[in-house]
C-alpha cells in the first residue's frame, strides 16, 4: 500500500513538471505602454511638421559646377528622416513638376531622363511621400510612364484629406481661385482643419487666386515659375491667405509647422521670433557674401579653405534657427512657414545617395550605348563657313597664348567631370567640350575624342577660316560676356562675375595688352 501510495506522490509530482520535448506554452508577457504609446501618441500628437517640395524639374542634385550650390534629393531626404526622429508626425508631399525639366526630349535624351525619373520615384518612396500633385511636366513620358512609377497621385481639381497627428490636413491641387474654393469645402467636409493650396502657376497667378476670393485655404503653395531661371529667389507673401514660392530644382524645402490648442479652431499664422527671423536674414547675407569670395578665381588655397570653415559655421547656425521646434504663441491652432534651404554642408541621406549613386552609374553606361547604337554625326559646315581644327592648329601661330590657356580652368573642364563620372552625361557634357551640337562639331558622345575641354574655339567660334588666311577680321567671335554666360549662367556658375573673372584668362599674346572686346 505504501508503494501505491509513493508511486502515486512521485506520477503526482511528474505530471507538474513539464517535459523537456513538450515544452508548456509560455504565459503572455504583461502590456507594454512604452511599445503602445507611439501609435497612440501620433494620432494625439499636438502638432505636426509639414515638408514640401516642388519644380524640381528632374534635378537628383546641383551640377556642382561651383562651390556650395544648394539642393539635392539626399539631402532633402535627410532633413524629412531627421524630423521624423522628433515626436510629432511628419508628413511629405510634393507639388509636381518634379519628374522631367522639359515638356519635350531629343531621341537621345530619353534614356537619362526616363532614368533620372524612376530615381526620383525611388527616393519620393524611401522618404514617405504621402501624395504628389501632378504637373505638366510629370508627363513629358506620357501619363503611363508617369503612372508606371507607383507614386501616390493627387490629379489636378482632386483633394487628398492626411491625419496630422490630433488634426487633419487637407491638400488641394487647383489652377484657379475657383478650383481652391471648392476643394478647401471639400476637405473641411472630410474633416480637415488645416488646408494648403497646390496652385498649378506662378507666384503672381497664385496671389491673383487668393485676392480674388477668400478661397478657404490656409496656404497657398506656387508649384510653377515663369521662366528657367524665375525660381532663383524663396518667396513668402504676408497676405490673409500666405502664398509661397520655392527655388526650383530641388534647392530648398518649404517647412510648416502645425501647433495646435486644446480644440480644433482656425489656424493663424506665426511669426518665428523676430530676432531669429532677423539673424536668419543677416546670416543669408554673410552666406552670399561669402560664396562669391570663395568662388572668385586665383584665390588663396589656404584663404579658401578658411572661408570654407567659416562658411561651415555660418551655414550650421542658420540650419539650427530653421529646424528648431517653435512654440506655440497662442491657446488656438497655429503654424508658421520656413525655407530650408539645401545647402551644400547639410548631411545626406545614406539610402537615397545610393540611389543616386546607381543613378550615376547607370546614366553614362546609358548614354554611351545608345550612341554607338543610334548616334549621328553633327552636319558638316555650310559652304565657305568654318570648321573645327582643334587647339594645336592654334598653337603654331599662337605659341605664347597656349601656356595661358593650359594654366586656366578650361583645360581642365573634361577632367573635372572625369573625376566625378559624368563624363557621358548629357547635362554636364555641352560646357566641357569644344564644338558640342554645332556643324562640324561633335553631335555623339562616343566621339568626343580630340574635342574634350573648352579649347579656343568655344569662345572664339571655328577657326578654319583663320588659319588657312590668318587675319584678325575672319576670327568668327571676339568673346565677351555674352559668349561666357551661355555656360557661365545662374544656374550652373550663380557667382559669376564677369569683370572678376575675366583677367584670369588674360595674358601674354591673350588680350592681356590690347584688352578683349566686351
Amino acid at each position: 500500500m505504501r508503494r501505491l501510495v509513493a508511486g502515486l506522490l512521485v506520477l503526482s509530482a511528474l505530471a507538474g513538471c513539464p517535459r523537456k520535448d513538450v515544452r508548456a506554452p509560455e504565459p503572455a508577457p504583461p502590456p507594454n505602454p512604452a511599445a503602445e504609446a507611439p501609435a497612440a501618441q501620433a494620432s494625439q500628437a499636438p502638432g505636426a511638421i509639414l515638408f514640401f517640395s516642388a519644380d524640381v524639374r528632374g534635378y537628383l542634385g546641383p551640377c556642382g559646377c561651383s562651390e556650395n550650390m544648394r539642393g539635392g534629393i539626399a539631402r532633402a531626404a535627410f532633413q524629412v528622416r531627421e524630423a521624423r526622429q522628433g515626436a510629432l508626425p511628419v508628413l511629405f508631399v510634393d507639388g509636381g513638376d518634379s519628374l522631367f525639366g522639359e515638356p519635350h526630349l531629343k531621341p537621345e535624351q530619353v534614356p537619362q531622363e526616363e532614368r533620372k525619373a524612376r530615381a526620383l520615384a525611388e527616393a519620393y518612396r524611401d522618404m514617405g511621400l504621402a501624395v504628389r500633385a501632378v504637373g505638366e511636366l510629370d508627363d513629358t513620358r506620357g501619363a503611363g510612364f508617369r503612372q508606371s512609377l507607383g507614386l501616390p497621385e493627387l490629379a489636378s481639381g482632386a483633394v487628398k484629406v492626411l491625419p496630422a497627428g490630433a488634426r487633419k490636413v487637407g491638400l488641394v491641387s487647383a489652377s484657379a481661385s475657383a478650383g481652391l474654393v471648392q476643394g478647401a469645402a471639400r476637405a473641411r467636409a472630410a474633416g480637415a482643419t488645416f488646408v494648403v493650396g497646390l496652385f498649378r502657376g506662378t507666384l503672381a497667378e497664385a496671389q491673383r487666386a487668393v485676392s480674388s476670393s477668400a478661397a478657404g485655404v490656409d496656404l497657398v503653395i506656387a508649384t510653377h515659375t515663369a521662366s528657367e531661371f524665375d525660381g532663383e529667389q524663396n518667396t513668402l507673401t504676408r497676405d490673409a491667405v500666405p502664398v509661397v514660392a520655392m527655388q526650383s530644382k530641388g534647392r530648398s524645402l518649404l517647412r510648416v509647422d502645425l501647433t495646435y490648442g486644446p480644440t480644433p479652431g482656425p489656424f493663424t499664422q506665426q511669426r518665428t521670433a523676430e530676432d531669429s527671423e532677423r539673424e536668419v536674414t543677416s546670416l543669408d547675407r554673410r552666406l552670399a557674401l561669402m560664396d562669391a569670395e570663395i568662388n572668385r578665381p586665383g584665390i588663396d588655397p589656404q584663404l579658401k579653405a578658411l572661408k570654407q570653415d567659416k562658411r561651415t559655421e555660418l551655414a550650421a547656425r542658420r540650419q539650427a534657427l530653421l529646424t528648431a521646434p517653435l512654440t506655440p504663441t497662442g491657446e488656438g491652432d497655429g503654424f508658421a512657414v520656413r525655407f530650408v534651404p539645401l545647402e551644400s554642408t547639410l548631411p545626406s541621406d545614406p539610402q537615397v545617395q545610393a540611389v543616386v549613386n546607381a543613378y550615376d552609374a547607370d546614366v553614362g553606361k546609358m548614354n554611351l550605348e545608345w550612341a554607338r547604337a543610334h548616334g549621328q554625326d553633327c552636319p558638316a559646315p555650310a559652304k565657305g563657313q568654318a570648321a573645327f581644327v582643334g587647339n594645336a592648329a592654334c598653337a603654331e601661330c599662337h605659341a605664347e597664348t597656349l601656356p595661358v590657356w593650359e594654366g586656366s580652368k578650361h583645360h581642365q573642364a573634361w577632367k573635372t567631370l572625369e573625376d566625378v563620372g559624368k563624363q557621358f552625361h548629357l547635362n554636364c557634357t555641352g560646357c566641357h567640350v569644344t564644338g558640342w551640337q554645332q556643324p562640324g562639331g561633335v553631335c555623339r558622345l562616343d566621339k568626343v575624342a580630340g574635342r574634350e575641354n573648352v579649347g579656343c574655339e568655344s569662345c572664339h567660334g571655328p577657326g578654319s577660316l583663320h588659319v588657312e588666311d590668318p587675319s584678325p577680321t575672319n576670327v568668327i567671335a571676339q568673346p565677351g560676356q555674352t559668349v561666357c554666360v551661355t555656360c557661365h549662367n545662374p544656374e550652373n556658375s550663380p557667382h559669376f562675375d564677369f569683370a572678376t573673372y575675366l583677367p584670369k584668362v588674360l595674358g601674354p599674346g591673350h588680350g592681356a595688352t590690347r584688352g578683349v572686346k566686351q
